[in-house]
């Protein structure tokens, strides 16, 4: 239960971010709760799915061919990816800088 607490309240503040970033970025963010998408026309056709996998406890975020796992981190009280020790707002800054070509902080 306290792993849907957080997952929920994390991806609604993203989402809430990601749909500002999307007026000015110029891409739409769909869905809520369990599962957003970011659907990109420029600079090339893209979807990214961000959502919950509640078995094991983490965010999987499936963009540029990639699938990134977070796990929560009482430490950073974040979800967290691993192998590079970014929190999820920093992934998805990283992936969304990649996929627009130009700096976006998340």
């Amino acid at each position: 239960m306290e792993f849907r607490r957080k997952c929920d309240a994390a991806l609604e503040k993203l989402r809430k971010r990601l749909l500002e970033l999307g007026d000015q970025s110029d891409f739409e963010v769909e869905g809520m709760g369990e599962k957003l998408e970011l659907v990109f026309e420029e600079p090339e056709p893209a979807r990214f799915v961000i959502s919950p996998n509640s078995p094991v406890r983490q965010i999987w975020i499936s963009a540029l061919s990639t699938s990134f796992k977070l796990s929560w981190s009482d430490e950073v009280n974040d979800f967290v990816l691993e192998k590079s020790g970014e929190t999820l707002n920093q992934v998805m800054s990283r992936i969304l800088t990649q996929q627009l070509g130009t700096a976006v902080r998340v």
